[in-house]
């Protein structure tokens, strides 16, 4: 009898898995913080026998080679994959019995990138599911051009063929177990659905139903920005990465907060925005240690930066660290926790700005207030309905184009309410007044505020 483990990485939009029978296991693209993966194993009594790679991954850190290391198990990357550590290289059929009657089986799934391998775990000679990775998503695909420009729409057309590869080698019951699409902006488009199989993808992804040339044109003009960091992902698993070291960072008093800021490092809050707006160090930044931390820090930052970390408590804290370390942010310069009052220095007082819905920026206008409108948005999202006369800078460019945000009040809005507070965090860091719309972008239609965006 097989089982088949999940592990969500909800930050990052990500699943690995754990699979295998009574004895033994094999670990399907591990995120960088194995306990999760060592733990489960451990408590079905089983040994981890393989860890099989997908793909280089681009939006994450593995922890594929050191769970290897651990465990002594045989470390799986498919053939073309270049990479500087020693690990036992996969062909297109190549397979791997896991335990008694159960096989692992590698197809070659070109398209996420050149060399992406797709495992099709069978019991007894009957697929009985499929890890598709990068490769077939829920309702999509992961994204073609993340590798390389010139490839992107070769890869794009990889995609279709690699997916209906998928559907003519496996029966339509088989459950489709992908890496990314929870989120993740490896995917081309976002899922929609928790659980999948290869017949209901074969009836409605657009791999499938679309012609190829069709497929490639939409999806390639659907792709969305590239987080920055995701630069940074594929050397790093290419060349192993280390250890993950979590123990607690240095602690930081007052008077070092005040250095750090000083010096020019970054100093983030990752309490709620609420909290956050309330009362903060004139000069941090927020991001929700509930929010994307990982995504959208990782993502504005500039890379090797060192940051120090403000939290609630040293939970949050530790979680933070440890989502951090899965996109190779890995080491805090220093850390702070507890009453915001003790993170400035005596005399110095925490700064504050409002929050505000909608409704309150309608009204606001309708006073005449000198009222600077700040979208921070995907261009994707603005493409259908905006706030009339406001001005667009997607967050994650923000930092780098703070000179061209108006003068006067900025009130940042995005969809629902957190990528506006780090908008409004990095203005008013930047000595502007600033006011963070905390609302669903719902309500702006409902404020009478909205416009169709122009072609």
């Amino acid at each position: 009898m097989y089982f088949v483990d999940t592990f969500e990485t909800e930050g990052l939009g990500n699943r690995s898995y754990l699979a295998g029978g009574p004895g033994g296991a094999v670990a399907v693209d591990p995120p960088r913080d194995i306990e999760r993966v060592l733990a489960a194993a451990a408590r079905r009594g089983v040994r981890v026998v393989f860890v099989a790679e997908t793909h280089v991954h681009n939006d994450y850190v593995t922890g594929g080679l050191e769970l290897a290391r651990l465990t002594g198990a045989r470390y799986l990357v498919p053939a073309g994959a270049h990479v500087s550590f020693a690990r036992t290289p996969v062909a297109d059929g190549d397979t791997v019995t896991v335990d008694e009657g159960l096989r692992l089986r590698a197809l070659a799934t070109p398209g996420h990138t050149p060399h992406h391998t797709s495992y099709v775990l069978e019991d007894e000679g009957r697929a009985v599911a499929a890890f598709t990775g990068g490769s077939l998503l829920i309702g999509s695909v992961g994204r073609p051009d993340l590798v390389e420009p010139r490839l992107t729409e070769r890869l794009a057309r990889a995609q279709h063929a690699s997916a209906h590869r998928l559907a003519e080698a496996l029966g339509d019951e088989v459950p489709v177990l992908p890496t990314h699409g929870f989120g993740s902006f490896c995917a081309s488009a976002q899922s929609d659905g928790d659980a999948t199989t290869i017949g209901e993808e074969r009836a409605a992804n657009e791999a499938f139903t679309l012609d190829v040339d069709t497929f490639v044109e939409r999806m390639l003009a659907g792709l969305d920005d590239v987080p920055a960091y995701y630069a940074h992902m594929g050397p790093i698993n290419a060349a192993g990465p280390a250890p993950v070291d979590l123990t607690p960072p240095a602690p930081a008093d007052a008077e070092r907060i005040a250095e750090r800021l000083a010096a020019g490092e970054w100093v983030v809050d990752l309490r709620s925005r609420v909290a956050y707006a309330a009362g903060h160090v004139a000069g941090s930044v927020n991001f929700e240690g509930e929010g994307k931390l990982a995504t959208y820090l990782a993502w504005l930052m500039p890379w090797g930066k060192p940051v120090t970390l403000l939290a609630d408590t040293p939970e949050q804290l530790a979680e933070a660290q440890r989502e951090l370390a899965r996109v190779g942010i890995d080491r805090p310069a220093a850390a702070a926790t507890g009453d915001p009052a003790g993170w400035v220095r005596e005399g110095e007082a925490l700064a504050s700005f409002p929050r505000a819905t909608f409704a309150e920026l309608a009204d606001a206008r309708g006073r005449g207030e000198d009222v600077v409108v700040l979208d921070v948005r995907r261009d994707s999202e603005r493409a259908g309905e905006r706030v009339e006369g406001s001005v667009h800078i997607p967050v994650h460019e923000l930092h780098a184009r703070l000179g061209e945000v108006p003068a006067g009040t900025v009130w940042t809005h995005c969809a629902s309410g957190m990528r506006a507070a780090i908008a409004a965090s990095l203005l008013d860091a930047a000595g502007r007044r600033v006011v963070a719309v905390d609302d669903a972008f719902d309500a702006a239609a409902r404020a009478g505020l909205t416009a169709a965006s122009r072609p």
